[in-house]
């Protein structure tokens, strides 16, 4: 078993606190935008536009439709539950051997767009799991099998895999390598 790299461990734990006071710090803010996102690409699909997206001051968003009434329960989603895995993208690219290289700066500044857009395809999943599960009656009316097993399972999925396989490929794909592996490999292969 290889020795436990102690600097890898704090350059993770120093990743992990930064990213976790971002995150907080930065939530209720991306919280709206994302709601905003979300509720912009779902009324491009609805026909007519109904579903509003509304965040609280208790970080959470309210989903609404035009066409509930007035007496209906509005159901409410934690945002934050679906990205929390920034902190985990931080720790990751705190983890490299110049965390603070141009190149590893500029993957991680692409990685967390394209998590940011994840992010909107995750509460997209949210809402549209409630809405052919959650709502009763109206949900079976409105939905059928199909409907309710794709977006069930597609909710589910990225809270129990993709949540944590997103940050950790995009950090796999993106990271400021320095290019020192992929040199020494094509130097062996052209001898």
């Amino acid at each position: 078993m290889p020795a436990l790299d102690w600097r890898l461990v704090v350059k993770a734990l120093a990743g992990f606190v930064a990213g976790l006071a971002v995150w907080l710090l930065l939530s209720p803010q991306y919280d709206r935008l994302i709601a905003r996102c979300a509720e912009a690409t779902l009324r491009t699909f609805e026909k007519p536009p109904v579903t509003r997206l509304r965040p609280g001051e208790d970080q959470y968003v309210t989903v609404d439709r035009t066409d509930f009434g007035s007496g209906s329960q509005r159901p409410a989603i934690p945002l934050r539950d679906l990205t929390f895995n920034f902190v985990l993208l931080t720790a990751l690219f705190a983890t490299g051997k110049r965390p603070f290289s141009d190149r590893n700066i500029a993957g991680f500044l692409i990685a967390s767009v394209l998590l940011g857009l994840t992010h909107i395809g995750a509460a997209i999943t949210e809402v549209m799991s409630i809405y052919v599960a959650k709502l009763g009656l109206w949900s079976n009316v409105h939905y059928g099998s199909f409907a309710r097993n794709f977006w069930g399972v597609a909710n589910h999925f990225y809270r129990l895999v993709l949540m944590y396989a997103i940050a950790f490929a995009l950090w796999w794909i993106f990271r400021g390598n320095d290019g020192d592996e992929r040199t020494k490999t094509r130097g062996r292969r052209r001898r």
